[in-house]
């Protein structure tokens, strides 16, 4: 065997491993924190963190107040999150990311401003979901540029499955909206494709199954400069109706 085959098989076999147990749609990456992210981990965790160990939490009491609830997972560095927590500050929200950098980026720059709408995950969101929050708790669950996993052979990853979705529902309260965006075509068709086989679901488009971008999504800097290069990006929104 050579050895370009036997590092191949290596990885391959490290690659079964990680779906021994359960698939993941994420893989965490140890990234350099900067002082400021880490000055966010260190002075505003205790602060805005909540963890799977405190189990179901009831979000009233976690903010003090009844107010809409807004959870977003993957909010990547945070900064739409950001812009949202300060667009509406009589809605509160969760966010869940895996990666410690966004998190770190994310509190520090929260705390700094004072903000009060706003407690952080840091682990699975399914775990999460399953284990933390009520079912009929959530106003608006927030999906934002997903990991596509594009190769075909990694699409079991993408975190838009049946089950998934299921469990997002049982959350959302009646008439609660998922919503979904992604800048890949073809995981859009997915996403639609999913969405719309998924039962108690109704999706709000006026015209065919997407969306234009609302306004309580803030546009990205991402989104921009995609924009001027001819990118699309597909927005999808579905309420919970039974």
């Amino acid at each position: 065997m050579s050895s370009q085959q036997a590092s191949q098989n290596k990885h391959d076999r490290a690659d079964d491993a990680i779906h021994d147990k359960k698939i993941r749609s994420f893989v965490l990456r140890q990234g350099r924190m900067t002082a400021a992210q880490q000055r966010g981990i260190d002075d505003y965790l205790p602060r805005y963190g909540l963890t799977l160990d405190e189990g179901r939490i009831d979000p009233a009491q976690v903010f003090g107040r009844e107010a809409p609830l807004v959870v977003e997972v993957g909010f990547g560095m945070g900064n739409s999150l950001l812009e949202q927590l300060q667009a509406m500050p009589d809605h509160d929200f969760v966010g869940i990311e895996v990666h410690l950098p966004g998190v770190g980026k994310l509190l520090c720059e929260a705390g700094d401003l004072d903000l009060d709408n706003l407690r952080v995950y840091r682990d699975d969101a399914v775990e999460i979901l399953n284990q933390c929050f009520p079912d009929n708790s959530i106003d608006l669950f927030q999906l934002f540029f997903p990991d596509p996993w594009p190769k075909k052979k990694h699409h079991k990853r993408r975190i838009v499955q049946p089950p998934f979705v299921e469990t997002v529902r049982k959350k959302l309260k009646i008439g609660g909206r998922f919503h979904l965006a992604t800048d890949w075509e073809a995981y859009a068709e997915h996403m639609r494709d999913v969405m719309n086989a998924a039962p108690g679901y109704a999706n709000t488009a006026s015209e065919g199954d997407f969306v234009p971008r609302p306004e309580t999504r803030p546009l990205t800097k991402f989104e921009q400069r995609g924009e001027k290069l001819g990118h699309g990006v597909w927005d999808l929104i579905y309420r919970r109706t039974e």
